[in-house]
């Protein structure tokens, strides 16, 4: 197979390096240094550590290729308008903190204990914006097709990793007499507004919406034409993604309000799927189209910094 320039920067070394310079030139132009955004850039940092973990542990790629936490480093930087939310930012760690830990449980016929910190870790989130729950049933679904794993144990053991921080949680706000804040947090749960209304998202969030989207497209046509050549492991993980990805999509067409989260989660479930498309074709039309979204991306980028910055 002929390196394009595609491949070139998919499998050097550099690019993960370069990614991240990027990243930290993006958000010096937002306002890391004048709006003190540290806390932010630490959870996306470890995000981006843990999207580089997912990748090596679980072989996304089955080339070297750094694409996947590169991507993502480059698509977040793209909603950069995005960068002072802590929760969504402390949820989107854990998010994929839960992937990890789920994929290491695939046909483990002794998956209980990673079920149980899976969902653990997915409580942890939902903690931090609780409208992750609403994944709950799919990640349940997750484990009986995709997986392999769902039994009365380890369904017992995913609803005992969910409480486990709201049972800590509960526990210390009754210490300081606050119990009722934990019931306000769950209620949000069962806030809906009017569906479709995409007229509530700033022109520059609606754009990069717009962008994921094309990308996760490209990325799932992409890899359903060739997951043949893919081992029934690793096709299992890119079906998740898929799922995750196009539900998360939905749910913020349907309520856009819940757009901070989602968005986070379609760049999660993106960054896989695109990478895969960028790392393993090689011909002139996806070249072009590789230097097409980049361009495209780096463009609609500068022009969310510029919109959106304290600096300008």
């Amino acid at each position: 197979m002929r390196k394009l320039a595609q491949n070139k920067v998919s499998e050097s070394r550099w690019t993960l390096p370069l990614a991240a310079l990027y990243t930290v030139g993006v958000w010096l132009l937002y306002g890391l240094v004048r709006d003190e955004l540290w806390l932010q850039f630490a959870l996306l940092a470890a995000t981006s550590f843990l999207m580089m973990q997912l990748n090596k542990l679980h072989v996304l790629i089955r080339i070297y290729s750094r694409m996947v936490s590169s991507t993502f480093l480059v698509l977040s930087c793209c909603a950069c308008f995005l960068f002072p939310v802590v929760n969504e930012a402390l949820a989107s760690a854990f998010i994929v903190l839960t992937y990890i830990l789920l994929f290491t449980s695939y046909q483990d016929k002794e998956a209980t204990g990673k079920v149980f910190y899976a969902f653990l870790s997915l409580g942890i989130a939902s903690i931090a914006n609780v409208h992750t729950l609403f994944f709950v049933p799919v990640f349940w679904v997750f484990l009986a097709k995709n997986l392999s794993v769902l039994s009365w144990r380890t369904w017992f053991a995913s609803i005992l990793g969910l409480l486990t921080p709201y049972w800590f949680t509960a526990a210390w706000l009754l210490s300081v007499n606050s119990l009722e804040s934990l019931l306000d947090h769950l209620a949000q749960l069962l806030e809906f507004h009017k569906p479709f209304d995409l007229t509530s998202i700033p022109i520059e969030a609606l754009a990069t919406y717009c962008l994921i989207n094309i990308l996760m497209f490209i990325g799932i046509v992409h890899f359903i034409r060739k997951s043949y050549a893919e081992n029934i492991r690793t096709r299992m993980f890119y079906t998740i993604f898929i799922w995750m990805g196009i539900l998360s999509a939905s749910v913020l067409a349907i309520q856009p309000q819940y757009y901070d989260l989602l968005i986070r989660i379609m760049i999660i479930n993106t960054a896989p799927l695109i990478a895969h498309f960028f790392s393993l074709t090689s011909t002139k039309v996806t070249n072009a189209t590789f230097y097409i979204l980049v361009a495209v991306t780096f463009a609609l980028t500068a022009y969310n910094v510029w919109n959106t910055s304290s600096l300008f």
